[in-house]
This record gives structure tokens, sequence and C-alpha cells, in this order.
């Protein structure tokens, strides 16, 4: 017999912004990607002999890759729970607060937003909830200490700031 918490759908928790960017990525993927990789493919096709072909074997490879990637999101996207971050509002750290750091060893001064897994990209500054980091900082206030677990060994850092904006 199945449990009912067995049968559940994954929820995944995310901004309006980040499903609005998966779901134009999904429709760039089908409407773009995927048909010019097939008719790179028939291009390649065209010119013989594939078993020594690099043009053919690259279009598939690529092929192979966003075919993967129009899964996966197609999987993501109907299971998104989109929690809207305009709402939100506190001085505790939670999904979808901006909250500013500062390394208690080097001073270096950094802000983060928390989001869901699939839409973190540590290059805009987001940080995915189940992220050490973020796993430190969820339920902290301005003034706190965490320690986070780092490959050169752990790192003290005090929040300085949360926002929800």
């Amino acid at each position: 017999m199945w449990r009912k918490e067995e049968l559940a759908v994954q929820k995944f928790p995310m901004t309006a912004e980040g499903l609005a960017k998966l779901e134009e990525e999904l429709k760039h993927l089908k409407g773009e990607e995927r048909p010019a990789v097939i008719r790179a493919i028939s291009e390649a096709r065209a010119h013989g002999d594939l078993s020594e072909n690099a043009e053919y074997h690259a279009a598939r490879e690529r092929q192979s890759f966003i075919e993967g990637r129009i899964a996966e999101l197609e999987t993501v996207i109907p299971s998104v729970e989109v929690i809207d971050v305009a709402k939100l509002s506190g001085d505790q750290v939670k999904f979808g607060a901006r909250v500013t750091i500062v390394d208690e060893e080097s001073d270096e001064e950094k802000t983060y937003r928390i989001v869901g897994a699939h839409e973190a990209d540590m290059k805009a500054g987001s940080i995915s909830l189940s992220s050490p980091l973020a796993k430190a900082l969820i339920g902290k206030k301005v003034g706190d200490s965490v320690e986070v677990p780092a490959p050169g060994g752990a790192r003290a850092y005090e929040i300085t700031d949360v926002r929800f904006r």
C-alpha cells in the first residue's frame, strides 16, 4: 500500500521571475534551438560518410543536450510552486530574501537572494534554498553570525541586512 506522502508530486519553490525565465527557455529551445539542430543534422548527413563526420556528431551531441533540457523543463515547470516575494516581509531570513553578509575574516561584503534550486545563479547573486549558505542563513536576523562549512574549512559570516523587494 502506498502512503499518501509517497504519491505527492514534489513541488519546487520559485519566484515568478524564475518561472518566467524557465518558460522562456523552454519556448526558445522548442521554437528555435530544436529546429536549428535538426537542420544542422540534415545538412551534415548530406555530406556523406557519417562515421567520420565531425559536424554530424557535434549536431547530434547538441540535439541530445537540447532534448534532455526540454525534458527536464517539462518536468520542473508543472511542479513549480510560485512564491510571491512581494508579499513577504520581516526581519528574518527566508525564501525570497536579499541577504547582505560580511565575511568575518576578510570583511568582504556580499548580497545574495535566496531562491529555488532551479533558478539559482551565483553570478547573478542568487543562491539555492538548499545550498549550505542559505541553509545556515534561514531563520536568522540582522546581527546574527552563521558558520558555513566550506571546502577550505568553515567560514563565518555576519548578517548585516535582510530585505524583500
